[in-house]
This record gives C-alpha cells, structure tokens and sequence, in this order.
C-alpha cells in the first residue's frame, strides 16, 4: 500500500512538474519577436494567435495553464517584444502588464503642414487618411505612436501639443508687443522661423518685425513670397521679379501688416521670440555670409551691408 501510495505521488510530482514545466520553462521562441494585440482581442484569441505565429506549442494548453497559474488581468492592446526564450508565463505576464513598443515620428520647426501631412501618410505602421492639417496648427516636437494606430490621432495630439502650449507662452507674453492675439503670433512666429535658423538671432529678427509691424512697414519676407507657389516647400530657385511684384494674401512685398496666416508650423523658441522680443531700433537685415545676418536701423546702413553681402557672394562665384 505504502508502494502504491509512493508511486502516485511520484506520479503527480512528475505530471506536476511537466504541468509547471510546459508553463515557466522556454518557449518557441529563438529570437526578440514582436506580438501585436488587436483593440478588443481577448486571452483566448491572443493564444490562437500565439500558436498560428509558433510562439506556443498548443494554445488549449496555455489556456489551461494560464487559468490554473497565471493573473486573471486582461490582456493590453498593442504591440509587445516578447523576449527570446520567454515562456508562457512571461508572454502571459508582458501582454497583461508589460510596456507596449512605442515608435517615433519628428516634425521639426519649420515644416509646413504640406510636409507634415506627406511624413504621417508615408508612416506605413500608422493606419487612416488624415487631412492638410491647418498651417501652423502643429507644434514641432518628436511624438511616439502604436503600431496601427490611427494618423488622426497622431495628429489630434501635435495639434493639441500646439494648443497648449501656444496658451501657456501668450499668458506669459510681454507688455506692448506687435500681435494681439495667439493667432497673429502663431503667424509672425512663423515668419521668424522662416528668416532664421540661428538660435541666437529670434529674438532679434521677432524684435526687427515687431517694429515694422508697429509703423505700418511691409516686412518684406522672402518666405511670405514662396509660400502661396509651394505650400512652404523649397523653391529650388532664386525668386522671380513677378514673384516678388505679385499681389497676394501672403506677400509681403506688396502689402502692409502680416500675412492672412501662418507660413509654417513655428517651434516653441520661435513663438516665445515673437512674445519676447528684443528691444531694438532695427528696421532692416540681410545675410553675413555666415549664417546669420547683419542688422540695421537706417536704410543707409542697410545698403551698406547689402553692399558687403554682395561683395562676399561675388568672392564666392555666385554672382556674376
């Protein structure tokens, strides 16, 4: 008796240990493979799924173990690397409480909408159409996103990223400054963001607008000219007398104030110059052959370093 009584515990010992065996030892999984949830999917679902991909070798069995030995938590939505040699009772355990991969898309200052628009559609891991979005709607910035989640989504956030933080910048926005609204400054950030990619020099070329803003001047932005041709996109070439003589909603060569909007999405640096501007008496910049650019208050002064800029691209061969 006492034989048999030995022999059936063995027994369970040995069916108990294949039972825990078969549930916290290795899977079929040879290398870090990535697992996808689907919204509304359920354990029973995921474990067919587990088994058609080879990831367990019988989906019934994990069932079974997982209801015996694993969390009644449900299982998340979204994307999962399930490590290598991970057992059932890690993947069970990742699906349910793990961190879903996230991915990444960059939109850096100064992308027009048009742009913006063409990165998220050729995102082939996003899913659904989006519009243009509306310029200067976004705030640049990196933004992660889920495998199969919706471009609208993804876009809803950048525009309330821009939302927030446009509210947060104009609360804090000096005394006396040339805009009198979020709107208009979204529009003369994005003017500064165009005419400068020195981090040093928006304050001043916010400051340099602002003044012409105030005394009724045109701004005369080269941007503003390209705009309405390319949706913001580079033009490729040097802009044409018609062009700059062009009468338009956005040129400000021929036209006083600012531009019926936006001309791109501006940074967060660009938007703070506009509500911060430096106090300065200059009316006037053209390039230093540098980068940057050369600051007058009189249009002597001015003419002068127009002068220099041109002498300094005459030496380079760009003029004849």
């Amino acid at each position: 008796m006492k034989r048999l009584i030995l022999a059936l515990a063995l027994i369970g010992l040995l069916i108990g240990g294949w039972f825990a065996w078969g549930w916290y030892g290795a899977a079929n999984i040879d290398e870090e493979t990535a697992f996808t949830v689907p919204d509304g999917a359920t354990l029973t679902s995921v474990a067919r799924s587990l088994e058609e991909q080879g990831l367990i070798a019988s989906s019934d069995a994990f069932l079974l173990r997982a209801k015996i030995l694993g969390s009644g938590d449900p299982v998340q939505r979204g994307e999962f690397a399930l490590p290598a040699g991970a057992s059932p009772a890690t993947i069970l355990d990742t699906l349910q409480h793990g961190q879903v991969i996230r991915r990444f898309v960059t939109i850096p200052e100064g992308l027009p909408s048009i742009m913006v628009y063409e990165r998220l559609m050729a995102e082939p891991l996003l899913t659904g159409p989006i519009p243009i979005p509306e310029e200067g709607s976004v705030l640049p910035d990196t933004y992660d996103f889920e495998r199969g989640e919706a471009r609208t989504a993804v876009l809803a956030r950048m525009q309330a990223a821009m939302r927030n933080y446009l509210a947060e910048a104009w609360s804090k926005r000096v005394p006396g400054i040339a805009v009198s609204s979020p709107e208009e400054a979204i529009t003369l950030a994005s003017i500064v963001e165009k005419e400068t990619g020195v981090a040093r020099e928006r304050r001043m070329v916010a400051g340099l607008y602002s003044n012409r803003v105030k005394q009724g001047m045109p701004l005369q932005a080269d941007p503003t000219i390209i705009y309405p041709i390319t949706k913001g996109k580079p033009l490729g070439r040097r802009i044409r007398q018609s062009e700059i003589a062009a009468v338009n909603g956005y040129n400000t060569y021929t036209m006083s104030g600012l531009p019926n909007g936006p001309i791109t999405n501006p940074g967060r640096e660009s938007i703070a110059a506009v509500l911060n501007p430096a106090k300065t008496d200059a009316l006037f910049m053209v390039a230093d052959g540098t980068g940057g650019h050369e600051f007058a208050v009189t249009l002597a002064e001015h003419n002068e370093n127009v002068r220099k800029w041109f002498a300094i691209r005459r030496a380079r061969g760009e003029l004849d």
